[in-house]
C-alpha cells in the first residue's frame, strides 16, 4: 500500500519563477456561473519546462490566459500569479501590458493570426522590441535579423522585409517564436504551438523552442494535447480535468507509473509509433462534465471504471502519494491512486482492452482479392496565372503528378505527406469520378472515363463514399440525424417511411449511437458522436470503399480512439476499404495495412505497413517517422532525429531529377556523381529484394549505412 500525505512544494535550492497558487476563473452564461478553472496551483521555476495536458475543455487555456492577463473583463479570477515576486492579479491593464512581451512571451496556437498581415515581419519584431526597450530602429532591425537567423528561417536580412502571407506555417510560426524571445523574457507561454503544423514542421519548431529556451534561460508552460510532445519537452507535467489539476509528477515519473485513471486512460488512447502489435485502442467512455453547478464529487467518477460510493461524497483533493521511484513528488486527485500499480488495481488492468474483431477477407491473400481502386499514372495541374482583369498563363502547378497505386477489397491505404503534397487533390479526383487529364481510374473494376450516364456514375458513386475531417461542418445543423441519415437512402431511391424508419436505427446501431436520439440535431452530440453520425451516413449506401480525409484529427485523443476501433470493427464485420489520409503517422501505422508516401505530387514510396514503418527507405519517410513524438520520455530522449532543411521547390518545376534534393540530408553524403544523378535523373518507384515495397531513392540502399541525421 502507498501512502498518501498533504501536497507540499516541490523542494528547489531557488524560489519559483512562477507561482500560481488557488487559481480560479468563472464566467457567466445562459445556463449558469462556468467554473472554467477551479483552484489552480502550481511552481515553476527558471529554465525548467512544464506540460499541461488534458482535453478539450479542461482549463489549459484558459490557465494560460489568466496568466498573461488576457481574459475579458466579465471573467471573474481569483487566487494569486507571483511572477519574480509580483502577483499579476493585481495589475491593470496598462501595468500588464508591461509584463506581456517583455517578462512574459506567448505563442499562441494560430501563427497566421498572431501577425498583424498588412506589416512585414520585420517591422512587428521591431515594434515588439521598442515598445519595451530604448533602442534605435537601426540596431533593432539588426535585432530582428539575428532574432529570424536564430530561430532558422533562411535569408533572415531578406526575409524580415517579408509579410505573413509570404511565409509558410512554420516559418510564421518561428517568426513568432522570434517575436516572443525578442525582449528575453523570463517566461514563454506555448500554447498548442505544433497543433496546425506538419509533423515534420512540428519537429523544427519544438527545436527551435528549446533553442530559444536555451538562449534566454526562460521557463517555458506548454499547453498541448499531445502527450508525445510532452514526453520530449517537459520537466513536469499537470494533467487537468474539468478545470482543477487531477495529476501532477515529474515527465518520468508520470508516463512510468501513472496513479489517475483519467491520465491511465489518456495514455492507453493514443496509438503509438513503435507498437507492432497494433491492438485495439483502450478509449475513455463518456464525455466531460458541464462546468455549471458541479456536485461535490470526483468529476471524473461518471467515466471512471473503478468508481466507488466513496469518490460521490465529495471531490477528492490533490494529495501527495509516496514510493516515486524517480523521487519527484507526484500528486493525484483520486482516492483509489495509492492502490494503483501499472495501470492496474490488484492485477487487474483499470482499463480492459477491447477484443479485436477479426476479419474473414484478411485470410484470403492480397492478390487474390479484387481491386476496389486502382489509380494508375494520374496527373492533375492548375494554371498560374497574373493580372487583374486580363488574367494570363504563367506557369503550371503539378499537384499530383503521375501517382500509381491500387486497394483491394477488406485494405486500408494509409496516404501520408506534408501539406501541399497532393493528398487532397489525389482524393477530389477519386471522389470527382470524372476522366484525369492523364492516366486513369477504375473504382470497383469500372474506369471513370468509361461513365457517360448519370446512371452509370450513380451506380459507382454508391460504392465510393467520404467521411470528412470536421465533423460538425460536414453535417447539416438544421436537419435531425433522422434526415441526414435517411438522405442517402432516399437518393438510391428508398422512400418508405418505415424502411427508412428501421434503417436509420440500424445504422445508428452499428456506429455504436443509441437509435432513440434519432430527432435530435447535431448540436447536441459530441464531437466523437457527429464523426460517427458522418461515418452512418457514410455507410448508408453499402459502399465497398470509404475515403478518410483526415477523420480522427479534429477529435480530442480519448475519442480519436473509439472512432479508430469502430472504423476498424466496421471493416472486419462489413469487408470494407479504406482510402486513409493522414498526417499523424501514429494512427496510419495502427489502421492501415499498406501505406504510401507522397511529396510534391508523387509517391516516394508504398508498401506493406509495417515493412514501410520498420524499414523506411526513402529519406523523406525517415524524417517523416522520426519527427513524430513517442508518448515515452526515455524512448523520446534517446531517438534519432532528422530535421529537414531547405526550402520546398516551387510546384511548377517539372523538371527531371528527384524533386527532394533541395532537403535530402543523404544527399550532403553522397560523391558528386551520385549528387549529379539525383538533380537531373527523376528516380522511378523500384521494388527491391523481391517484395512489393517500393521507393524512389538512387541511392535507397544507402540509407541503411549511411547516417541522414543532422
Amino acid at each position: 500500500m502507498i501512502e498518501q500525505r498533504a501536497v507540499t512544494t516541490k523542494p528547489e535550492t531557488q524560489q519559483p519563477l512562477l507561482s500560481v497558487r488557488d487559481l480560479k476563473v468563472a464566467f457567466p452564461s445562459e445556463a449558469g456561473r462556468v467554473d472554467a478553472v477551479r483552484g489552480v496551483s502550481f511552481d515553476l521555476h527558471r529554465g525548467k519546462t512544464l506540460g499541461i495536458v488534458g482535453e478539450s475543455g479542461s482549463g489549459k487555456s484558459v490557465t494560460s490566459m489568466a496568466v498573461m492577463g488576457l481574459l475579458p473583463d466579465y471573467a471573474s479570477v481569483t487566487g494569486s500569479v507571483t511572477l519574480g515576486g509580483d502577483n499579476l492579479l493585481d495589475l491593470d491593464d496598462r501595468q500588464m501590458s508591461k509584463v506581456r512581451g517583455r517578462r512574459i512571451g506567448m505563442i499562441f496556437q494560430d501563427p497566421l493570426s498572431s501577425l498583424t498581415p498588412i506589416f512585414s515581419i520585420g517591422a512587428q519584431i521591431v515594434e515588439a522590441l521598442q515598445i519595451h526597450q530604448d533602442i534605435s530602429t537601426a540596431a533593432a532591425w539588426k535585432r530582428a535579423v539575428e532574432l529570424l537567423d536564430l530561430v532558422g528561417i533562411p535569408n533572415p536580412d531578406r526575409r524580415a522585409k517579408g509579410f505573413p502571407h509570404e511565409f509558410s506555417g512554420g516559418m510564421r510560426q518561428r517568426a513568432v517564436i522570434a517575436m516572443a524571445i525578442a525582449n528575453d523574457p523570463d517566461l514563454i507561454i506555448a500554447d498548442e504551438p505544433t497543433t496546425a503544423l506538419d509533423v515534420t514542421v512540428q519537429a523544427q519548431i519544438l527545436d527551435v523552442l528549446k533553442t530559444a529556451q536555451r538562449e534566454t534561460g526562460a521557463a517555458v508552460v506548454m499547453i498541448t494535447h499531445d502527450l508525445g510532445v510532452v514526453a520530449g519537452s517537459a520537466d513536469d507535467v499537470m494533467v487537468m480535468y474539468a478545470g482543477r489539476a487531477v495529476e501532477r509528477a515529474g515527465v518520468d515519473e508520470l508516463f512510468a507509473r501513472p496513479r489517475m485513471p483519467y491520465t491511465i486512460g489518456l495514455m492507453g488512447a493514443i496509438p503509438r509509433l513503435d507498437d507492432r502489435a497494433r491492438g485495439a485502442l483502450i478509449p475513455v467512455p463518456g464525455t466531460p462534465p458541464l462546468l455549471v453547478d458541479l456536485p461535490d464529487a470526483c468529476p471524473f467518477a461518471a467515466r471512471c471504471p473503478v468508481v466507488q460510493d466513496a469518490c460521490l461524497q465529495g471531490e477528492p483533493p490533490l494529495v501527495a502519494l509516496a514510493g516515486s521511484d524517480t523521487g519527484d513528488e507526484h500528486a493525484a486527485a483520486c482516492l483509489r491512486a495509492a492502490e494503483i500499480d501499472g495501470g492496474a488495481i490488484g492485477g487487474t488492468p483499470i482499463y480492459p482492452v477491447p477484443a479485436v474483431r477479426e476479419s474473414g477477407v484478411a485470410a484470403v491473400p492480397r492478390e487474390d482479392r479484387p481491386k476496389v481502386l486502382e489509380l494508375s499514372g494520374v496527373t492533375k495541374t492548375f494554371p498560374l496565372t497574373r493580372g487583374g482583369l486580363l488574367k494570363r498563363k504563367v506557369g503550371t502547378v503539378f499537384a499530383v503528378n503521375g501517382i500509381d497505386l491500387d486497394i483491394h477489397e477488406g485494405e486500408t491505404l494509409g496516404l501520408v505527406g506534408e501539406s501541399g503534397c497532393g493528398k487532397t487533390t489525389t482524393l477530389l479526383e477519386i471522389m470527382g469520378l470524372q476522366p484525369p487529364e492523364q492516366g486513369s481510374i477504375a473504382v470497383c473494376g469500372q474506369d471513370t472515363a468509361n461513365l457517360r450516364r448519370r446512371q452509370d456514375i450513380s451506380a459507382v458513386r454508391r460504392n465510393i463514399q467520404m467521411v470528412f475531417q470536421d465533423p460538425m461542418g460536414a453535417l447539416d445543423p438544421r436537419m435531425t440525424v433522422f434526415d441526414i441519415l435517411a438522405e442517402p437512402l432516399r437518393a438510391i431511391g428508398e422512400r418508405d417511411r418505415r424502411t427508412l424508419d428501421t434503417k436509420v436505427g440500424d445504422l445508428m446501431e452499428l456506429v455504436g449511437l443509441d437509435p432513440e436520439h434519432r430527432d435530435r440535431f447535431p448540436s447536441a452530440f459530441s464531437g466523437g458522436q457527429r464523426q460517427r453520425i458522418g461515418i452512418a451516413r457514410a455507410l448508408a449506401t453499402k459502399p465497398q470503399l470509404l475515403v478518410l480525409d483526415e477523420p480522427v484529427s479534429a477529435l480530442d485523443v480519448s475519442v480519436q480512439a473509439g472512432v479508430i476501433n469502430l472504423l476498424n470493427d466496421l471493416k472486419a464485420e462489413l469487408g470494407l476499404s479504406y482510402l486513409f489520409v493522414a498526417h499523424d503517422l501514429s494512427v496510419v501505422r495502427h489502421i492501415s495495412d499498406r501505406v504510401a508516401v507522397m511529396y510534391l505530387g508523387r509517391i516516394v514510396e508504398i508498401g506493406a505497413t509495417d515493412s514501410v514503418f520498420d524499414d523506411p527507405r526513402h529519406p523523406y519517410t525517415r524524417a517523416l517517422l522520426s519527427a513524430i513524438p513517442l508518448p515515452d520520455p526515455v524512448a523520446e530522449r534517446t531517438r534519432d532525429r532528422v530535421l529537414l532543411k531547405g526550402d520546398l521547390p516551387s510546384p511548377t518545376d517539372d523538371r527531371p531529377g528527384c524533386r527532394f534534393v533541395s532537403r535530402c540530408p543523404l544527399h550532403l553524403t553522397l560523391s558528386d556523381p551520385q549528387k549529379e544523378q539525383c538533380r537531373g535523373v527523376t528516380p522511378p518507384l523500384t521494388a527491391r529484394g523481391g517484395s512489393d515495397h517500393r521507393d524512389a531513392c538512387h541511392f535507397a540502399d544507402t540509407t541503411t549505412s549511411t547516417s541522414v541525421d543532422n
